[in-house]
Parts: C-alpha cells; structure tokens; sequence
C-alpha cells in the first residue's frame, strides 16, 4: 500500500518538469498538496505508530527505499517539504546512513541529477509533448486539455 501511493507521487514529480511554462505552479502545487496533505502525514503516522525505524517490518524494505527516494525527489522541488514531519526527517536520515544508499546519494554516483531544460525539450520532441498536462489523474493517465 505503501509503495504504490509512492509511485503514484514519485511519477507526478517525475513528469512535472514536462508541463508547459503555464502549468507547472498548478502542478508542483498539487504534487506538494498530495505529499503533505495526504502521503507524508500516512507515512508519519506509520513511523510513530509502528515505533520501529521502518515504515514496516524491522528491517530496510522496499517501502523504505522508495519512501526515501520520494523524500528527495520532493525535496527537489521544494526543499522545506518535511517541515512539520518530524519522524520523517528523522528517516531521511537514519535511511541515508545505510552504506549503500549513502554512496548511491555522493556525487559522482548512479543516481541521475533532475532533468535539465536540454534533457527537458528532447522528451518533449520524442514524445510530442506539444499540449499541456494535468497531473492530478497521473495514476491511471496522464490527463490532457
């Protein structure tokens, strides 16, 4: 349940950089209402009452890697967003001192930078992107008018 309410956001902010000039402070405002209206105060409530270091279980799962992945793709697009989430922030940063995921988040890493505007007008060429796009239906299509 977890990881797919994840997905949902971490596909939003994955095609917010794609939406016309116009659009983008209606779509990062709706991505940010999503994340801390509706998902951050989930995971909150699951970190306080589980009382363990994990969204579920006692060990890393994969709810955990892709919680921590939306965190940082959020905080991207607004670096403030965990404020008033408290065990959240915690997370980051208890997650981000796991080995692995510390050296995947160094730079010079796997881990692939935001899109730049260059990278940004080729997907809109390739995918002929020319209208604009309404990410409030992203988990079941990308909405167009």
């Amino acid at each position: 349940m977890y990881v797919e309410g994840l997905k949902d956001l971490s596909d939003m902010i994955m095609f917010w950089p794609l939406s016309l000039p116009e659009e983008k402070e209606m779509n990062l405002a709706y991505i940010l209402e999503r994340a801390t209206t509706r998902l951050f105060p989930v995971c909150e409530k699951a970190l306080r009452d589980h009382r363990q270091d994990f969204l579920v279980g006692n060990r890393l799962s994969w709810a955990d890697t892709q919680q921590s992945e939306v965190i940082l793709m959020t905080e991207e697009c607004k670096p403030s967003v965990l404020l008033g989430f408290p065990l959240l922030q915690k997370f980051k940063a208890r997650i981000s001192h796991i080995l692995t995921i510390n050296k995947f988040l160094q730079p010079g890493s796997q881990r692939k930078p935001p899109l730049d505007e260059e990278s940004i007008k080729t997907v809109k060429n390739i995918f002929k992107l020319e209208r604009g796009m309404f990410l409030k239906n992203m988990s079941t299509a990308v909405a167009k008018y």
